[in-house]
């Protein structure tokens, strides 16, 4: 908790001597009583709160602690760790740091006398969200932790106590609740700021994780869906694969509720350097799709790949599937677009390239992908430095997502219907690129959860949804007990093949959360107890 720490460089203040006021503000510098007065000071704080409040390493990386994809740098999925794993404490950090910060603007903005009312009002909003945001991030994962909404002191941070789950869960829900009456809905001039539709969404989230208020998740999706008027107009994008990889429709287009911005040549991410097959120029791989991953992804007849009569062919595999496939992974003799416009085949399997040695073949040794897979969605064609530099949005929250809740949670409800279908898998899988009938009519209830379940897997893929449903569907130590497995070029007497990427365990008695971190309980004592058996 030592780490709840101010983000804002705030100037010392004038500390006088002998008879003076102490608080006497200095006039030729910034201070504690003069710098919340400067209407740019706390447009700036706003500012730092919104890139503070998640980062492209936690969007990307969190897919390997799924069965969605393996990194060498993530040992959480093996199940290798104890509370001094210093991801835990990293991720502790971050969080907390966000809601410092965004207490300590709170505490002060409505010090600012220059700009409007409704306009302090709505940033005050803004950062509400951002808070809430941060307490689910660390409630996911820790459980009881401390709820703290008022920007505390260093020593309360040394004495403060862990706040039941349920206690938190409902101040964020509370919290969404109310700052959705106070935000305004999406304007053109709004593009990566908070709006009423974001707020939520968000609680639709939250109230989906609880998994037992399903009735309430389509309450807030229905306001989504059928109230545009008034919460703002989303609609699927025409393109799945343009939301991610073409620049002016990722940045513009009707379907993002809100995302992380980034600005090509000024503020940008970079993890594709370490995700793109080697010989586009990538460095090494440090996130490889899974064979699971790609098992996920339906014929174009709408069959699984495991269903009798899909025509699913385990020697030519990634013919006549979910177009979302391609769009998401890359797979041996992938026909790869250059920035410059030029193609070339990614060669995988190895001995396989004509250009020996085959910088992308599978090698259990090398530098390349240990799965036999690399990534393509979110790939930035307009990045022509040799660092993979984007200035590529990162989606926080997409319509597609409110139309998966809500099929999701009318299908809970017993309540899945025609109607429902087609204005949710339907839609998506239409805007996928499906036509076969097969694919899009309504099947019935018959296995319904597992079909939303697959879609919501093939949407979301790489946008750090999976590592959180496994575990509010407390399926994780079904998927992620055993091996993670590559493409089909292993040993064919070991797992008929499949590369054997990982081993993972799940402890379903204890992983279900992350223990406190060990450092943070030294400097508190009062986080204790431990969670159960670490």
């Amino acid at each position: 908790m030592k780490r709840l720490k101010y983000l804002l460089l705030l100037l010392p203040i004038l500390v006088a001597g002998g008879c003076k006021k102490l608080d006497l503000a200095p006039t030729d510098r910034f201070s504690d009583l003069t710098f919340w007065k400067f209407s740019e000071n706390v447009e700036n704080a706003l500012n730092n709160n919104y890139s503070g409040m998640y980062n492209s390493g936690l969007y990307f990386y969190n897919e390997a602690l799924s069965d969605n994809a393996v990194s060498a740098r993530e040992i959480v999925a093996s199940g290798s760790f104890n509370s001094a794993h210093p991801g835990f404490l990293n991720d502790w950090g971050y969080y907390y740091s966000g809601i410092k910060s965004c207490n300590l603007f709170l505490t002060h903005v409505d010090e600012n006398t220059s700009l409007p009312s409704t306009t302090i009002d709505r940033m005050k909003a803004e950062v509400r969200f951002i808070r809430a945001f941060h307490h689910f991030n660390l409630m996911k994962v820790f459980g009881d932790i401390p709820l703290i909404n008022f920007d505390i002191t260093p020593e309360q941070a040394q004495t403060i106590g862990r706040t039941p789950r349920a206690t938190v869960a409902k101040f964020i829900v509370d919290e969404l609740a109310e700052i959705a009456t106070i935000l305004p809905k999406k304007e053109a001039t709004d593009n990566g700021r908070i709006t009423k539709a974001a707020a939520l969404a968000l609680q639709a989230r939250v109230l989906l994780y609880e998994g037992n208020r399903m009735a309430e998740v389509a309450a807030i999706c229905e306001k989504l869906m059928n109230d545009q008027n008034t919460n703002g107009a989303y609609s699927l994008n025409p393109s799945y694969i343009a939301l991610f990889n073409d620049l002016g429709v990722n940045k513009n287009n009707p379907e993002t509720i809100l995302s992380l911005q980034y600005v090509p040549n000024q503020r940008t991410w970079s993890e594709y350097f370490d995700f793109a097959p080697r010989s586009a120029g990538a460095r090494t791989n440090n996130l490889a799709p899974t064979q699971e991953l790609v098992n996920n992804y339906i014929l174009l007849n709408g069959k699984n790949i495991e269903d009798p009569g899909s025509g699913y062919n385990e020697n030519n595999p990634y013919v006549n599937r979910d177009p979302r496939l391609t769009a998401t992974i890359v797979y041996d003799r992938y026909n790869w677009v250059n920035p410059n416009g030029t193609t070339q085949t990614i060669y995988i399997r190895p001995g396989s390239d004509p250009n020996q040695p085959g910088l992308n073949e599978y090698n259990p040794n090398g530098q390349g992908s240990v799965t036999g897979y690399y990534w393509h969605k979110y790939f930035d064609r307009t990045s022509v430095d040799n660092q993979f530099r984007s200035g590529l949005n990162l989606h926080l929250i997409r319509y597609a997502e409110v139309l998966l809740m809500y099929a999701e949670a009318k299908n809970s409800l017993g309540q899945m219907t025609e109607d429902v279908w087609n204005r949710t898998i339907r839609a998506l899988r239409q805007r996928a690129g499906f036509t076969n009938a097969e694919a899009l009519n309504y099947p019935g209830n018959t296995n319904m959860t597992e079909t939303i379940r697959r879609e919501r897997r093939s949407e979301l893929a790489m946008e750090g949804f999976r590592t959180d449903d496994i575990r509010r569907w407390k399926i994780a130590e079904v998927v992620l007990n055993g091996y993670a497995h590559g493409a089909r070029f292993g040993d064919p007497g070991i797992d008929n093949g499949y590369i054997r990427a990982e081993r993972r365990q799940f402890d379903a008695s204890k992983n279900y959360l992350w223990p406190i971190p060990a450092a943070e309980i030294a400097l508190n004592p009062n986080l204790n107890p431990q969670n159960p058996n670490y």
